[in-house]
């Protein structure tokens, strides 16, 4: 069997004022609460129970990625494929299981020690439809919730070997950054769904994570609304070059970014050519003065 991760299922984060995520998920991202007591939150973009669980802490970021494998027997071969690479792989107990709302789950710490990866299969699917609160259809569903961007201290050859050799993910291309070289990597047809570079200029960890509407007008709406308010701007309205997405950055009430775009091409395997950027951008994402 050739198992591989098949798409990024959801995010666990922290952060400080859970009503702060109500405001910013609801009201400028789109995203439904569908779950909310005094210490947690459930944010859904589509068909499934959940993409984003939020928890109170005062140590707020981004606290594990989930990653669908496809099936047991996909978890079975992956989770052998780490132990013996050296990771430690831990088998979670069923209050986990059930609280992150899977059938089956296992977890690892990433290379620098600041985040953990969970494996899993079966991600609950919610019996009732997914309602937008600002008419936003998100690009989801079997790509996943969308794409991870993370900055390293160390060296970036782990994490290639990691999720290429290890986890099945396949190159998309690569982008020339500041001191480093940036690598885009593929699970499924979104062009990607977890980058990295060796930036220890940026705090250590995942820098953003990206979620994809499909409608233009909308986007050009929520940007006014930022423009309007007082939400940090990390990059204008902008678009890139390897995905063609066109987006902006705003700090999200974790304090790690947010990239809203839409626009993002999907790769056809058979026929992709990895290649390398010499910028980010064809234009904007500009960075705020100051």
């Amino acid at each position: 069997m050739n198992a591989r991760v098949r798409t990024l299922g959801y995010a666990v984060v922290r952060a400080k004022d859970l009503d702060e995520w109500v405001a910013f998920g609801s009201e400028l991202l789109g995203l439904q609460v569908a779950y909310r007591d005094d210490d947690r939150m459930l944010l859904r973009m589509d068909e499934y129970a959940y993409r984003l669980d939020v928890r109170r802490s005062d140590d707020p970021g981004v606290t594990a990625l989930g990653w669908d494998v496809g099936g047991p027997e996909a978890l079975e071969e992956l989770s052998k494929r780490l132990v013996d690479a050296g990771y430690h792989v831990e088998s979670v107990d069923s209050s986990v299981i059930e609280e992150r709302q899977v059938m089956d789950l296992v977890r690892f710490r990433d290379p620098e020690d600041v985040l953990d990866h969970e494996l899993f299969w079966g991600l609950r699917n919610a019996i009732d439809k997914f309602v937008s609160p600002t008419g936003a259809k998100f690009v989801a569903s079997d790509l996943g919730f969308g794409h991870a961007f993370q900055a390293l201290h160390g060296d970036a050859k782990v994490y290639d070997r990691l999720f290429r050799e290890i986890l099945g993910f396949r190159l998309s291309d690569h982008i020339d950054m500041p001191g480093s070289v940036g690598t885009f990597l593929h699970c499924n047809p979104r062009h990607h769904s977890f980058a990295f570079a060796h930036a220890p200029h940026r705090n250590q960890g995942i820098g953003h994570l990206m979620f994809e509407i499909d409608d233009l007008d909308l986007l050009g709406r929520q940007w006014d609304k930022v423009e309007d308010s007082d939400i940090p701007i990390l990059s204008t309205l902008g678009k890139h070059t390897n995905d063609k997405m066109i987006s902006f950055y705003v700090r999200s009430p974790s304090g790690f970014g947010i990239e809203y775009g839409v626009g993002g091409i999907l790769i056809d395997d058979e026929n992709w050519l990895p290649t390398r950027y010499g910028s980010a951008h064809y234009w904007g994402h500009r960075r705020p003065q100051g």
